[in-house]
């Protein structure tokens, strides 16, 4: 076993048995309640899974295994002359819950460099595709054409102890992720810039620098990838990316099929689009500005014509959180630093100093502040990456890391099927209409 390999098995034993504990002493005792709105509604807040991954606070953002985006940000190793830590790095930490030295972390990109090669039939399938294809449908069809490289199926096949399932979903996951950055590459070139050919890799670079080096752009963009790839790793296990993963993942689908499955669920424009729709709204908001950049009182008369029309301020709120996101704090805090003339970031900057305000002052969004994708299309388009419909597989790449992890995890607890059950509104009618009169009758 390689360092990471042989410390999380040590992490697994540890675990198992409060898991184990769990069911056997605690497994009938009930710790939510269920609303119509939540059954409803998309089963929005109803404590039904679990990760130990990531969590979701409501006034921190995210934490990656109890660490804030801030600390990991600041904890974890980093290349020489980087700003960013290494995309390494945070899989070994989403993997065993500790942040590795610069030895670990080195080791670590070594191995990565080493499962890399991508099959010359990946890259027939990618050709294969018509050039106005989206990348997310190649994407997806790319890291299910890998399924015939799975450990995990070939030996499934043989027959293994459930004990060692974790053992070959770590190499597959390890596998497909040092891989999908040069997939992800490949397809940007193939769709939008043809002239660049088919680069390959180069074998001094961490993931975050190759992946910069394949979409031929020059820095801080090996720095704009490691921080992209970072704040979109993970965000808990029930947004649909994470929760597809899980659920395909569960009928022990080996992780290709996972990660293909979660791919086409961030597909989705209530979900991964949303980077692209925001950047889309910007460059409208440009348009009728002449170019010009706002007065924040031009901006104030500009938010409340949007909203008193009936229309949103996209970028702005969030399910869970109450405060600024965290994700969206560091791509400010870059974009100050790297950017801070640039035109549209210009626009996010005006916006975030008055929108807040009038969102609480209209009292409708529970959350007035911004989220990850107000600043991540800017950034973006800031380094040449002016192609709206590959910011979600930018997205893709970085999810994969929480996505498998959390699969990984899933196998060496062996969690279950997930099969929730299903009732007709019917029933529901009559459950609610039984309980009511229940109530009247105390």
């Amino acid at each position: 076993m390689n360092n990471l390999k042989d410390k999380l098995y040590s992490k697994i034993l540890e675990h198992r048995p409060r898991t184990e504990r769990l069911l056997k002493e605690h497994g009938d005792e009930i710790i939510d309640q269920v609303s119509v709105s939540q059954i409803i509604g998309g089963m929005r807040g109803i404590k039904s899974l679990i990760t130990d991954i990531s969590y979701l606070d409501p006034f921190e953002g995210i934490r990656y295994r109890g660490y804030t985006l801030p600390e990991v940000l600041e904890k974890l190793p980093k290349p020489e002359n980087a700003e960013m830590p290494y995309v390494e790095g945070l899989y070994y930490l989403l993997l065993t819950g500790e942040i590795p030295t610069k030895d670990e972390v080195e080791s670590l990109v070594v191995d990565f460099k080493n499962r890399r090669v991508v099959p010359r039939y990946v890259w027939d399938v990618i050709d294969a595709f018509p050039s106005n294809s989206h990348p997310m449908a190649i994407l997806s069809a790319a890291v299910m054409s890998l399924e015939r490289e799975s450990h995990f199926s070939s030996n499934y096949k043989k027959g293994m102890s459930k004990m060692d399932y974790w053992s070959c979903t770590y190499e597959d996951a390890t596998n497909l992720l040092a891989k999908m950055p040069l997939i992800g590459a490949y397809i940007y070139n193939k769709l939008y810039h043809p002239e660049h050919g088919h680069r390959f890799p180069d074998p001094s670079l961490d993931l975050g620098a190759n992946f910069a080096y394949m979409m031929g752009k020059d820095k801080p963009y090996d720095d704009v990838s490691r921080m992209y790839f970072i704040i979109h790793a993970d965000h808990e296990s029930g947004n649909v990316s994470a929760h597809t993963g899980h659920l395909v993942a569960s009928s022990l689908s080996d992780v290709y099929y996972a990660t293909s499955a979660m791919i086409n669920g961030l597909a989705g424009p209530l979900h991964g689009l949303a980077n692209q729709e925001v950047l889309r709204w910007l460059q409208g908001l440009k348009d009728q500005m002449n170019g010009k950049i706002p007065t924040e009182e031009e901006m104030k008369n500009y938010v409340w014509e949007t909203l008193n029309s009936g229309q949103v301020i996209p970028g702005y709120g969030h399910a869970v959180l109450r405060k600024t996101d965290p994700r969206y704090t560091v791509q400010r805090e870059f974009c100050l630093k790297h950017m801070p003339d640039d035109h549209l970031f210009k626009y996010v900057d005006v916006l975030y100093k008055v929108v807040p305000d009038i969102l609480r002052e209209q009292g409708k969004a529970k959350n007035p502040w911004p989220n990850v994708d107000a600043q991540s299309g800017v950034v973006q388009w800031h380094y040449g990456v002016t192609e709206y419909d590959f910011y979600t597989a930018l997205f893709a790449i970085g999810r994969s890391f929480g996505v498998l992890s959390n699969i990984i995890w899933d196998r060496a607890l062996g969690y279950s099927l997930e099969r929730p059950k299903s009732i007709t509104t019917e029933m529901l009618e009559k459950m609610v209409e039984t309980k009511n009169q229940m109530a009247l009758s105390n």
